[in-house]
C-alpha cells in the first residue's frame, strides 16, 4: 500500500515523502523487513522518486535507499542496474547537505571489490573483475566521483566529510587507478593527501582519524605514495598504533591492527618502525584477553560485545603480527618471546573461525620464516601437529599458507622434520601436486624437494612411490615454470650420494632418463636447462647409474652441444657431467673416456682450456688431466 502510493504521480507530495519517511523506519528494523521490501522491488520505485523536482521528497528516497543498502541482506549491484542511475545520483550530490551525506553513503556500501583484507598476506591476489563487466570501483570512477565526493572533505557538515572520507576509503582500496588520481586531486588549494593528514590528527574524532589513515594506506599500498613520505612515517602509521591502544574501543582495536598489517605488509622499514612505536608488539598481547574473565559475569552486555569481537581482534592481532614478523628476525623472536605466544598461535589453528585460522596460519607461516625460531620454539611447542591437522580437508585460502608453512618446516635443519614424515606428510603432499590451484601444486612439490634434501634412501623411495612416475611427467611438463624447477629441485635432491643415485636409477633409471631428454629438447629457459644438466651430472657420478647416460648416444649429443653453448652456465653444467663420467680412478673409466674422445670431446676440452672465463677454463683443464694420468 505505502510502495503503492509511493509510486503514483497523482499523490501529493508530502504523501509521498510521508510514505518514504514511513518505509525506511520499516527498513531499520529486522533483515527480514528489508527483504519482503527488496521482494516488492521497493529500489526501483525509490530510484525512480528521485526523478521527482521536489527537493524533500527526493532526501526522503535517498534516507530510504541509505538505509536499506546498509543492510547486509541488499545485493550491491542493485544499484548499478540501470546505467543511468548513477550519473543521476552525481547529479544530485550538489542538491544539499543531505544528498550528499547518503548519497556518499550509498556510493560506499555499494562498491564491493573485496573486503578489506581478503587478499594480500602473501596469498594470490583474487581476480578483481566481477563475472559481469567492470568492477563498482571503476564505474563510479568513471562517472566522475573522485572530482564530484572531492570538495565535500571540506564542507561545513561533519557528517558529509565523514560521508565523503569513507567513500574514498573504499574507492581508493587496493585500486592504483583511484589512488594515483587521488594523488593529484586538490580542493581550496590543497592537495587530497594533506587534507587526509589533518583529518587524522589527534584532536579529530577517532572515526575520522583512522577512515583517512585507511585512505592514506591504500594509496601507499597502490604506489600513489612512497612508503618513506613523512604523511606515512610521521602521521598514518604512527596514528594506527594509536588505534591499537588499550583505551581504544574493540572495533576500533580491530580495524586499526587490520589497517597497519596492510600497510607493513611488504615494506621492511615500516615494519621496523611499527615494532618499535608505543610497545605495539606487547600491546597486541592484549588482544587475545577478551572476553575478560572477572568482570563479564556481573555485565552480561559487555560480556556479550567481547565475546562478538573476541575473534575478530584474535584475527587481527595475528595478522599484524604476521605483517610485522615478515623480514626482521629480531622481531620475530621478540613477537614469540611475547606472553605464551606460541600456545596462542596453536590454540588459533584449531578454532571454529575459518578467519582466526587463516590469521594464525598467516602468522606462523611468517614466523617460520626464521631457522632459529624453526630450530627451538617450534619443536618446544610441536607446532607441526595443529598444522598437519589444519591441512586435511581445508579451504584452499587456508592450504596455501599452511602448506607454505610445512615447507619452512621441511627444511633439512628443522627438528620437525621426521615426527611430520611419520604423520603422513608424503601422501598429503603428493596429493597437492595433482591440485588444480597452481600455489598448491607449488607448494606441494617444494616441500617434497625440501624433504628429500639430504634424506635417507627409504624416505626418497618412498616420495618416489607416492608421487607415481606419470605424476612426475605430469608435473614436469606442467606450463607453470615454477612447478618444473621445484620438480628438476627434487628429482636432483632425490638423485645424490651414490648408493640413492644408483638404487632410484635401477628402479625408474627409463623413465627419468626420458624426463631429462623431453626438457633438454623442449623450449625451456637457460635455469630449467641448467637445472636439468645438473641432474645428468648427478646421475654420471654413480656407479652403475652412470652406464645409462654412456648407452645414450642421444643424451651424449645433448652434453656435448652444451659444452658449446653461447651460456657459460650450461657449458659449466655439461662439463660437469663430462667430468663425472671421465673420473679415473673408477672403474671402467678407459672406456668411456675412449667413447668421449671419438665423440669430440677431447677438442672441446682444448678449445675451453683456453677460455676467457676462469671457470670454464679450469674445468676442462681438470678434465684434460684425466686423459694424461
Amino acid at each position: 500500500m505505502l510502495l503503492y502510493l509511493l509510486q503514483q504521480e497523482t499523490s501529493s507530495t508530502e504523501l509521498r515523502t510521508e510514505c518514504a519517511v514511513v518505509l525506511g523506519s520499516l527498513a531499520m528494523g529486522t533483515e527480514n523487513n528489508v527483504k519482503s521490501l527488496l521482494d516488492c522491488h521497493i529500489i526501483p520505485a525509490l530510484l525512480q522518486g528521485l526523478l521527482s523536482p521536489d527537493l524533500k521528497f527526493i532526501e526522503a528516497c535517498l534516507r530510504c535507499l541509505r538505509t536499506i543498502f546498509i543492510s547486509p541482506v541488499t545485493p550491491e549491484d542493485l544499484l548499478y542496474t540501470d546505467a543511468t542511475v548513477i550519473s543521476h545520483l552525481m547529479a544530485l550530490l550538489s542538491r544539499s547537505r543531505y544528498t550528499q551525506e547518503y548519497i556518499c553513503q550509498i556510493f560506499s556500501h555499494c562498491c564491493k571489490l573485496h573486503h578489506w583484507h581478503s587478499c594480500g598476506f602473501n596469498s594470490l591476489p583474487q581476480p578483481l573483475l566481477c563475472a559481469n563487466g567492470p568492477d563498482h570501483q571503476t564505474i563510479l570512477f568513471n562517472h566522475g566521483a573522485v572530482q564530484n565526493i572531492a570538495h565535500l572533505l571540506v564542507s561545513t557538515s561533519y557528517k558529509v566529510r565523514m560521508q565523503a572520507l569513507k567513500c574514498f576509503s573504499v574507492l581508493a582500496f587496493e585500486n592504483p587507478q583511484v589512488s594515483m588520481t587521488l594523488v593529484n586531486v586538490s580542493v581550496d588549494g590543497e592537495l587530497l593527501p594533506q587534507i587526509f593528514v589533518k583529518m587524522l590528527q589527534r584532536d579529530k574524532p577517532i572515526e575520522m582519524q583512522l577512515t583517512s589513515a585507511k585512505c592514506l594506506t591504500s594509496m601507499c599500498r597502490a604506489g600513489a605514495i612512497r612508503t618513506d613520505d613523512p604523511c606515512i612515517v610521521l602521521k598514518t602509521l604512527p596514528c594506527l598504533v594509536r588505534m591499537c591502544s588499550k583505551d581504544r574501543l574493540l572495533e576500533e582495536r580491530v580495524e586499526g591492527a587490520e589497517t597497519l598489517a596492510y600497510l607493513i605488509e611488504t615494506d621492511m622499514e615500516l615494519q621496523r618502525m611499527a615494532s618499535i612505536t608505543d610497545h605495539l608488539i606487547v600491546m597486541l598481547a592484549d588482544y587475545f584477553k577478551y572476553p575478560s574473565s572477572v568482570s563479564a559475569i556481573t555485565d552480561i552486555k559487555r560480556l556479550d560485545h567481547d565475546l562478538k569481537h573476541a575473534h575478530e581482534l584474535r584475527q587481527a592481532a595475528f595478522k599484524l603480527y604476521a605483517s610485522l614478523g615478515a623480514n626482521d628476525e629480531d622481531i620475530r623472536k621478540k613477537i614469540i618471546e611475547t606472553e605464551n605466544m606460541m600456545d596462542r598461535i596453536v590454540n588459533g589453528l584449531s578454532e571454529s573461525s575459518i578467519k582466526v585460522r587463516l590469521a594464525a596460519v598467516r602468522c606462523l607461516h611468517s614466523l617460520s620464516r626464521s631457522v632459529q625460531q624453526l630450530r627451538t620454539s617450534f619443536q618446544d611447542h610441536a607446532v607441526w601437529k595443529p598444522l598437519m591437522k589444519v591441512l586435511q580437508n581445508a579451504p584452499n585460502e587456508i592450504l596455501v599458507v599452511a602448506s607454505s608453512t610445512l615447507c619452512n618446516l621441511l627444511l633439512e635443519f628443522s627438528p620437525s622434520k621426521e615426527p611430520i614424515l611419520e604423520s603422513g606428510a608424503i601422501e598429503l603432499l603428493c596429493s597437492l601436486t595433482q591440485s588444480e590451484n597452481l600455489a598448491l601444486r607449488v607448494n606441494g612439490i617444494w616441500a617434497l624437494m625440501n624433504m628429500a634434501f639430504q634424506a635417507e634412501q627409504k624416505i626418497k623411495s618412498d616420495i618416489l612411490r607416492g608421487l607415481s612416475t606419470e605424476q612426475l611427467f605430469q608435473l614436469l611438463s606442467d606450463s607453470d615454470v615454477n612447478v618444473l624447477m621445484k620438480t628438476l629441485g627434487l628429482l636432483r635432491n632425490l638423485l645424490s650420494t651414490r648408493p640413492h643415485i644408483d638404487h632410484i636409477m635401477s628402479t625408474h633409471g627409463k623413465q627419468i632418463m626420458q624426463a631429462v631428454t623431453l626438457i633438454l629438447e623442449g623450449e625451456h629457459n637457460i635455469e630449467v636447462k641448467e637445472q636439468t644438466l645438473c641432474i645428468l651430472a648427478n646421475i654420471a657420478d654413480g656407479t652403475t647409474a652412470k652406464e645409462l647416460i654412456m648407452t645414450n648416444d642421444d643424451i651424449l649429443q645433448k652434453i656435448k652441444y652444451y659444452m658449446s653453448h653461447s651460456n657459460a652456465k650450461l657449458q659449466l653444467a655439461a662439463m660437469f657431467c663430462i667430468s663425472n663420467l671421465i673420473w679415473n680412478e673408477e672403474e671402467g673409466s678407459q672406456e668411456r673416456q675412449d667413447k668421449l674422445r671419438d665423440m669430440g670431446v677431447v677438442d672441446i676440452l682444448h678449445k675451453l682450456s683456453q677460455s676467457s672465463d676462469p671457470n670454464l677454463c679450469d674445468k676442462a683443464k681438470t678434465a684434460l688431466q684425466q686423459y694424461l694420468a
